[in-house]
């Protein structure tokens, strides 16, 4: 009963002055809308991230020239070692395996010429990066083998070629002046799955032999073979994906005649890629939660400063109530009721708030934001950690206060 009887005194004493009472939850509103409108953002950043590079492919490990060695004493990746990767008795686990050559070039048609990124590569890279066509078709085995001018382009270049995607078929373009014969429209990435800074979607895509034979001439041709930029394997399953970084590490190895200390290529995993990036937007979120979880820290101040006032402001009503028998303990009660209730209220709103920003960055449409229910719980718990916090000292100084020197205070 004590304790309803200080809540209905504290929420009448703060209801009694409305304007300060609000102005003092300002603070902790801002700060507790704050921590949760910044940590959306940070874990629907997160969210967006994965899906792009989750876009890439499935299973997916990257290998290319690298390694420990320097770049003269590095052997360069060439498309009959990928033959070999794809060999079920080197590398059982491997579900397919692509060649890939990049560069930037020069895309004509109908007199505007657009620099886009080409991929030369084999048929499978459709399966292992995801790449299906929407329009069209990809180019066969036949068509690769026999170096034919065909080509894929990616949504975004077949708008700026040709405004309608859908127009873009059976149309003639020029890649560095060589004339090809769009056979097919990619499916939208949305702009993920490339390079930062780069859209997935402004590509065009070219059989490997034909970039060998009508781009390149000969360039790419080595003692070993012919040479490649990447080679995208494909796991059969997640599982064995440590499998395959392991098949394909001791078959290059083998191939390239060198030891486990002198690698001269680096083989990196969809994972690995996840993990760091994953790392790095956890340290993001965390950060940005921190800066909101100062602006808390400012509103408990805040409180603090208020309470003092009001301590203050009461202290003649302290040395009554103690006069007639109010114990420290009530009084200690009242002040700390009312610092916990003005943070809780303003925490309560400041949900509201932090979900309206977080509403008004999606309709950005640059990523979806998540509001977690542990972005909720841990605003809600900080704001009243806060209001126990900063209110402990203004309680515990009404509570001590002598009831002579009270009720003799002017």
């Amino acid at each position: 009963m004590n304790l309803l009887e200080s809540l209905r005194m504290a929420l009448r004493s703060l209801s009694a002055n409305k304007l300060r009472s609000s102005l003092t939850m300002l603070g902790i509103i801002i700060g507790t809308g704050a921590v949760i409108a910044l940590l959306s953002v940070g874990q629907g950043a997160q969210q967006a991230i994965t899906d792009q590079i989750e876009s890439i492919g499935s299973n997916l490990i990257f290998v290319a020239s690298g390694g420990d060695r320097t770049a003269s004493q590095r052997q360069p990746l060439t498309r009959e070692e990928a033959e070999t990767l794809a060999d079920p008795a080197r590398v059982p686990d491997a579900a397919a395996v692509a060649s890939s050559v990049s560069r930037f070039v020069q895309v004509t048609a109908g007199g505007e010429t657009f620099d886009v990124s080409l991929e030369a590569t084999t048929p499978e890279f459709e399966q292992i990066r995801n790449y299906p066509a929407e329009l069209g078709y990809w180019f066969t085995q036949g068509q690769e083998a026999t170096a034919s001018r065909v080509a894929l382009l990616g949504p975004t270049t077949a708008e700026n070629l040709f405004d309608d995607p859908a127009l873009a078929l059976d149309q003639q373009i020029r890649i560095n002046r060589v004339a090809f014969t769009v056979i097919g429209v990619l499916e939208s990435k949305g702009g993920g799955g490339g390079p930062p800074g780069q859209d997935a979607d402004d590509i065009v895509i070219i059989p490997l032999n034909t970039a060998y034979d009508r781009l390149f001439s000969g360039r790419y041709s080595s003692g070993r073979g012919m040479k490649v930029d990447v080679i995208y394997v494909s796991a059969v399953s997640e599982e064995a994906v440590d499998s395959v970084i392991d098949e394909v590490t001791w078959t290059l190895r083998d191939l390239h005649d060198i030891d486990y200390e002198e690698d001269d290529f680096m083989i990196v995993s969809q994972q690995d890629i996840l993990g760091a990036m994953g790392q790095i937007t956890s340290i993001l979120t965390i950060f940005l939660g921190a800066i909101a979880g100062i602006s808390l820290l400012v509103g408990g101040i805040g409180i603090m400063n208020i309470m003092l006032v009001s301590v203050t402001e009461r202290t003649r009503e302290i040395g009554i109530r103690k006069a007639v028998g109010a114990k420290r303990r009530d009084i200690l009660m009242q002040f700390l009721i009312e610092s916990v209730v003005l943070s809780i209220v303003g925490g309560l709103i400041g949900i509201g708030f932090g979900w309206a920003i977080a509403a008004i960055v999606n309709t950005l449409d640059a990523f979806a934001t998540y509001v977690s229910p542990q972005a909720v719980i841990l605003a809600v718990s900080f704001s009243l950690a806060v209001g126990l916090f900063f209110g402990i000292y203004p309680a515990n100084r009404a509570a001590n206060l002598r009831p002579i020197e009270a009720l003799r205070y002017e």
